[in-house]
């Protein structure tokens, strides 16, 4: 159904010269109906906890590689280990669909990038990169003086 603002009603009741009173009693009903909407409590958002799924298909990590990862996020207090279980129900879900039938999602990479957000959503996963990103390795440390950049990088 069609959303109309209450001012427009307002204009179109006045072009047709109803009474004033009339249409402030219109126009007071109309606020009266549309205010319990408003007052609804909507339940507290669920709290979300990063998840980056790597690809590493050789179990080549520790070895230096070019990685592909998915970021996710998951309900806070589930533990990150369930996510691949997550994706994998909801690429259950729309492979058991219309869409799904025609073009199933047979590896983690095309659940990723092809099924739908509602099937996600039901399985309480949410994903942020449809498409891979690259991995980068650091060492988690920020050279301090020019000398040690130097020595890090090799360039003593």
């Amino acid at each position: 159904m069609p959303k109309i603002d209450i001012n427009q009603v307002a204009e179109i009741i006045k072009r047709n010269e109803v009474a004033p009173e009339v249409l402030r009693q219109i126009i007071e009903e109309m606020q009266a109906v549309i205010q319990p909407e408003s007052d609804e409590e909507k339940p507290p958002p669920i709290k979300k906890q990063w998840c980056c799924l790597v690809s590493d298909p050789d179990n080549r990590l520790p070895a230096d590689a070019e990685f592909v990862a998915w970021v996710a996020q998951i309900p806070e207090s589930e533990s990150p280990v369930t996510t691949v279980e997550r994706i994998h129900r909801a690429a259950y879900d729309y492979n058991a669909s219309k869409r799904g039938r025609l073009h199933p999602a047979l590896t983690i990479g095309e659940a990723m990038e092809n099924v739908a957000a509602k099937h996600f959503k039901d399985a309480e996963c949410w994903v942020k990169t449809k498409t891979p990103v690259l991995m980068l390795r650091t060492d988690n440390q920020i050279p301090t003086t020019d000398s040690e950049k130097d020595a890090r990088w090799g360039r003593v």
